[in-house]
């Protein structure tokens, strides 16, 4: 029992550990601003799986991670993350009982959503300017949700994480 519960967490954590490698790749020149945000999608998917497990200390400490990474201003993304999966969390219910297609809609407007506070994060603390073609990730990541929960909901299956 003991063991399952470890693999569980193992196997959750080397997810993160993908989704941030893959959110920290360097893209090429204006494709940037259409990076798929990896991380939320796959907090996104772990907290609708497992409620239990991964919540919004969780989307805190990756948010966090996330932020020392990239070198911004420590604590916008770990606020964002807390309030995206709060969202996501305490609709994980009606979220689960949606079609695929539908689910992808919620998460793309999840996803601007974050983009927006995020935005507005960092707008209050620098001077930054606002590119509305960052939004366009949202889109990106509602077009990638249906292959990334199977590809989870998979490697979850496989590895008999409940």
């Amino acid at each position: 029992m003991a063991n399952s519960i470890f693999r569980g967490k193992l196997v959750i954590w080397a997810t993160f550990l993908v989704a941030l490698i893959l959110q920290t790749i360097p893209w090429p020149g204006g494709l940037d601003l259409f990076r798929p945000s990896w991380l939320l999608l796959v907090t996104c998917y772990w907290v609708l799986a497992l409620p239990h497990r991964v919540n919004v200390g969780t989307g805190f400490v990756l948010g966090l991670i996330w932020d020392l990474l990239l070198g911004s201003t420590l604590g916008i993304r770990g606020i964002v993350m807390s309030i995206t999966v709060f969202l996501v969390a305490a609709n994980f219910l009606v979220i689960r009982n949606m079609a695929l297609w539908q689910q992808a809609i919620f998460i793309g407007l999840i996803s601007v959503m974050a983009k927006i506070f995020e935005f507005g994060g960092e707008y209050i603390i620098q001077d930054v300017v606002f590119n509305p073609m960052s939004l366009w990730a949202g889109l990106i990541d509602c077009i990638l949700w249906p292959w990334l929960f199977m590809l989870l909901r998979r490697v979850r299956r496989h590895w008999h994480i409940r």
